[in-house]
């Protein structure tokens, strides 16, 4: 029994060196995966914001792309509103002037009732004269009605060489009357905003 004693002694020495050993083993396995782990993690964070790094510069691409896309169509939306309005307006000025033809044609008819007019205020025929101005007054009407309207132009009025035309000019026979308009010769008209016959006037000088 003696005996042994020390042998178990010495096996119990080896088994407690065996195990220091051993966790000794362990312990430095444990640290290589911790360290492993976080070689790991950092490649993972790494990713992530190489990763993250990447959809922002997408991200702005594509805000970019989005901001010229939009400016392209507000260019357009604004190009085809204009187009919109200008041929709107032709439009309505082609009605307005679809029988500046019919009108022009009109206007010596117009320019013979003036003339009739005259004439018969001279005869002193009440009834004629009613007569006349009446269908006068009719055709004016409806002529009015289609957009023809008569200049307003009148001795005295400052000569305008836009909107009037000369057709000679004599010494003004007063002088507050130089440059301006002496006689009225021939009166103009206008087919909506369109003159389609200038006045015919006489200028002081």
């Amino acid at each position: 029994m003696a005996v042994l004693l020390p042998f178990a002694k010495q096996i119990r020495k080896t088994m407690s060196s065996e195990n220091k050993e051993e966790t000794l083993h362990e312990n430095e396995e444990h640290k290589a995966q911790d360290v492993q782990g976080a070689e790991h993690e950092a490649e993972d964070n790494a990713s992530s914001a190489e990763a993250a790094e990447t959809n922002e510069d997408e991200l702005a691409k594509y805000q970019a792309d989005l901001e010229k896309e939009k400016d392209k169509f507000l260019r357009l939306f604004a190009d085809f509103e204009n187009y919109k309005r200008r041929t709107s307006k032709e439009r309505v000025e082609l009605f307005k002037t679809a029988g500046q033809e019919v009108m022009q044609a009109m206007l010596p008819v117009l320019d013979d009732f003036d003339r009739a007019m005259v004439e018969i205020e001279k005869a002193k025929d009440k009834n004629l004269v009613k007569g006349v101005e009446l269908i006068s007054n009719k055709l004016r009407e409806t002529l009015k009605a289609k957009g023809l309207k008569q200049m307003e132009v009148q001795a005295g009025d400052a000569f305008d060489a836009d909107v009037h035309e000369a057709i000679t000019q004599i010494p003004a026979p007063q002088e507050d009357l130089k440059g301006k308009i002496v006689d009225v010769v021939e009166k103009g008209y206008e087919l909506g905003e369109r003159i389609i016959r200038y006045p015919k006037v006489v200028v002081g000088q």
